[in-house]
């Protein structure tokens, strides 16, 4: 019985056309050109790389596409038992033509040259999304983005404001921000203020649903006083990178607590990636190098949560360890929700436990069930899937076949988590 449920259960619910709440794709360019923007994905550098494949074979500067694809083929075997070698199996069979179970040196031109062929085409993207059952996809667009050339109801804009947070140190940054807002760095706490305000002015007048960071392990949100951040920003704005690590912390702290007034402000949710500590294996591949930190606490937001309580945190935690940490801060926090199941926790194992503690501890009506996190549009398809076959599975196993609800409500509560809690979470404007 519950095979048969979770089968009728995940049909319902691979016809639901959904809203993909988080990508890295560029709007400009949102599907690929060549198979080597598939095989390019960190998952697939960054398995092969560990597996033994060399760096430099992977990133030789001037390899064409299709080189880079034969050589990642040849050094795919010792991943076919990956769920992201699986994710690359599932986009070629529904795509391009694959009736194979493994992409190999028999195979891997013949799939190359049809989806050479598909790619080229104008609709490419137009074609993904629909074969893909979805209907927009979320952005992460850079503070200074301008927001122009796109679909905005499709390619929806996210503020993304790492850089602003952690890296106003820079002269880069410093000058990029003048540039996009108009307004000049001149050492005044105000001044500094201004300019964040008018990026969020930018962003919510061109459709953006939400402001959003990655957050390292050792990060702890305070409220820094008017005297402090004065002290900092002036030495960060005079020194850069030079300046005392304690001004660059204190002022880091007080630009995210200045977005997360914003947020309050322009009504927009405040999503927080929390765990990533960057580049821990120094020679790895690009985007290869990040690794979660299990000494991160969501104690050190208890502040944030407090002081906001009409800022909506959606909350990705980078590891399967963190998740009953989120679950508990979901289950009493009105604004905390969880948010899909991020990086290294995004395999069927881990999902299927955290998914499951989710839907028995924490209100249907508080919980994002995924996200992608694709760079291009094809990803977003078989990583839907993974995650629907799963959720299907879970509610059928234990909410149909354990606790007696029928389908049809089962059905309800996928659509839920899968779909509509994307719309409350993140409406759209005079939504």
């Amino acid at each position: 019985m519950t095979n048969s449920a979770s089968q009728s259960i995940y049909n319902e619910l691979a016809s639901i056309r959904l809203v993909d709440p988080h990508t890295h794709i560029n709007p400009l360019e949102p599907a690929s050109t060549t198979l080597a923007d598939l095989l390019g994905y960190h998952y697939y550098t960054e398995l092969a790389h560990s597996a033994g494949m060399p760096k430099d074979d992977i990133e030789e500067a001037g390899i064409t596409p299709r080189e880079k694809v034969g050589r990642l083929v040849e050094n795919l075997g010792p991943i076919e038992n990956t769920a992201q070698y699986g994710w690359l199996i599932d986009i070629c069979q529904k795509f391009f033509d694959l009736k194979d179970e493994r992409l190999d040196a028999t195979n891997w031109e013949s799939v190359y040259e049809v989806s050479e062929n598909k790619m080229a085409s104008a609709d490419w993207a137009d074609t993904v999304l629909s074969e893909s059952n979805v209907e927009a996809v979320f952005l992460t667009n850079d503070f200074d983005d301008e927001l122009s050339g796109f679909n905005t109801d499709t390619y929806i804009p996210c503020l993304r404001t790492d850089d602003l947070v952690f890296h106003l140190g820079k002269e880069s940054t410093q000058q990029r921000l003048s540039h996009c807002s108009g307004i000049p760095q001149d050492g005044s706490l105000t001044n500094l203020r201004d300019a964040l305000e008018q990026r969020f002015n930018h962003f919510t007048a061109n459709g953006a649903r939400a402001c959003a960071i990655s957050l390292p392990p050792s990060f702890a949100p305070e409220i820094i006083s008017d005297g402090r951040a004065t002290t900092a920003l002036s030495d960060v704005l005079q020194n850069g990178l030079n300046a005392s690590q304690a001004n660059q912390d204190a002022l880091s702290n007080r630009i995210f607590w200045t977005l997360a007034e914003l947020c309050d402000h322009h009504g927009l949710p405040f999503d927080l990636m929390i765990g990533v500590n960057r580049g821990v294996y120094q020679n790895g591949v690009f985007q290869g190098q990040d690794l979660y930190d299990s000494r991160v606490s969501l104690i050190q937001y208890r502040q944030l949560f407090n002081a906001f309580p009409n800022v909506k945190f959606p909350i990705s935690v980078l590891a399967s360890v963190t998740n009953q940490e989120l679950v508990s801060y979901a289950w009493i926090f009105p604004n905390v929700i969880t948010n899909g199941h991020w990086w290294y926790s995004n395999t069927p194992s881990f999902i299927a436990r955290d998914a499951a503690a989710r839907l028995e501890a924490v209100p249907q009506t508080k919980q994002i069930g995924y996200y992608s996190d694709a760079y291009k549009l094809e990803f977003v398809f078989p990583k839907f899937d993974m995650y629907r076959r799963i959720l299907a599975h879970i509610l059928a196993e234990q909410f149909v076949g354990q606790t007696g609800w029928s389908e049809e409500r089962a059905v309800a509560l996928g659509r839920r988590v899968l779909k509509d809690n994307v719309a409350t979470t993140f409406p759209a404007p005079n939504a």
